[in-house]
């Protein structure tokens, strides 16, 4: 799968990669049909925001979450769409 992270009034850690990287893992195992992955990431003030594109063979999945801090805004957005995945 093809994984591209914006990250936009903040900068990308390694560990913050690792996540992202490792939630894909979780959603991909449910399909072998997903293809891209994007991440935008960004910091308003106290909002911490994580929207996540995700395209596949015949469907996209979209979702736009955020959270006092940026690793429960991109599990909430993950929860999301793997459930959607499903």
């Amino acid at each position: 799968m093809k994984i591209a992270i914006t990250a936009r009034h903040m900068e990308l850690t390694p560990p913050l990669r690792e996540h992202i990287e490792r939630k894909l893992r979780k959603v991909g195992k449910y399909s072998t049909r997903l293809v891209k992955a994007h991440f935008i990431l960004s910091v308003e003030k106290h909002r911490h925001i994580a929207e996540v594109v995700i395209s596949g063979a015949r469907h996209i999945f979209k979702r736009k979450e955020e959270a006092g801090d940026m690793y429960s805004a991109i599990d909430k957005a993950m929860d999301k769409i793997e459930v959607q995945v499903q």
